[in-house]
């Protein structure tokens, strides 16, 4: 079994910074691509960054510039540094990681349990 435990949301004033971290536990053989997600009240959950186990990484419109997603991968743990934040930037953060649990298993998604985030204006 794999955990993904978040841990870094809570409250900040548009224009602030928050880091959200989000580290994988368990039984795990490889982590190939990592990522975030959000979702605000009534709305579905969007995408928002994604890294690629080379470290490639891609953003949503909505946060590129503002936003950066890294890895480290000795502590199976991905982080989202959130800059210049605005209002309607409030949402839960779900992290997400497609896991190997052993070599002739094949990639399954987990994801985290979800961290507020909410910029007041």
């Amino acid at each position: 079994q794999v955990q993904l435990v978040e841990s870094g949301g809570g409250l900040v004033q548009a224009g602030g910074s928050l880091r959200l971290s989000c580290a994988a536990s368990g039984s795990i053989f490889s982590i190939n691509a990592m990522g975030w997600y959000r979702q605000a009240p009534g709305q579905q959950r969007e995408w928002v960054a994604v890294i690629s186990s080379g470290d490639s990484t891609n953003y949503a419109n909505s946060v590129r510039g503002r936003f950066t997603v890294s890895r480290d991968n000795a502590k199976n743990t991905v982080y989202l540094d959130m800059n210049s934040l605005k209002p309607e930037d409030t949402a839960v953060y779900y992290c997400n990681a497609d896991v190997r649990v052993a070599s002739t298993r094949p990639i399954t998604r987990y994801w985290g349990q979800g961290t507020q985030v909410t910029v007041s204006s």
